[in-house]
């Protein structure tokens, strides 16, 4: 029997984050759980390319929008499932059962983790529990991790070729067709330690908030980067 999972990355100037995500997917490997590792780069400049060649991944290259990365990681994914991570999420010990049990028990729906932050104190576990209500009401984000069969993400369209919210975007298409997981990734708190936690938190609402109201995804993604 085939390993069933294909793991995708979107990456652009990832060569700091790859060395810490990419190590928890070798407990996926010696179980017989990963068939394959996409990298699915979008231009960048720094070491990631050649960090993703030399740990044998398959790379696809294109333009920088994550949605499209991720569309273009999916088209070469040879898995049944899809585990769609970004390059600063980092799995849990123990993550290979967990998915392992979905794919057993919820072969029609998918899944996503809960959240952590690599990062101590009270906003970072406030901001991480909002987190995971928000996921639990429907809208989990993409630094959540997404496992999801390739038949349903066949199903539900595929993941729209947009820069910024393409995460909820499918969470929208999914329509409550998924589950949380009962462990918990940890993803970088650089954005919110940088910009302030609840300013960066206010952000990310507003964005959420007028991307449901209507608001261009490339629009909000030009606000993001600055």
């Amino acid at each position: 029997m085939r390993a069933p999972l294909s793991v995708i990355i979107p990456t652009l100037n990832a060569a700091g984050d790859l060395p810490r995500s990419i190590p928890p997917l070798m407990e996926g490997v010696e179980a017989g759980v990963i068939r394959q590792l996409v990298i699915t780069d979008g231009g960048s400049t720094d070491e990631t390319v050649k960090m993703a060649e030399g740990m044998g991944a398959d790379l696809v290259q294109g333009a920088a929008s994550r949605g499209g990365q991720i569309g273009r990681g999916a088209a070469a994914a040879k898995g049944a499932w899809l585990l769609i991570l970004h390059a600063d999420t980092v799995l849990p010990q123990g993550w290979t059962d967990a998915v392992q049990a979905h794919i057993a028990q919820a072969p029609d729906r998918a899944a996503h983790f809960k959240l952590g932050f690599d990062s101590r104190g009270t906003m970072a576990l406030v901001t991480a529990r909002w987190a995971n209500l928000r996921a639990r009401l429907g809208l989990p984000y993409g630094d959540q991790g997404l496992l999801i069969s390739t038949s349903l993400y066949n199903d539900m369209g595929g993941c729209p070729d947009i820069p910024l919210m393409e995460d909820v975007a499918m969470a929208r298409a999914l329509r409550g067709r998924h589950r949380q997981l009962p462990l918990s990734v940890t993803t970088s708190a650089r954005k919110y330690a940088k910009a302030g936690w609840i300013r960066q938190g206010a952000g990310n609402l507003l964005r959420l908030c007028r991307y449901l109201c209507g608001a261009s995804p490339d629009a909000l993604a030009r606000g993001y980067r600055r």
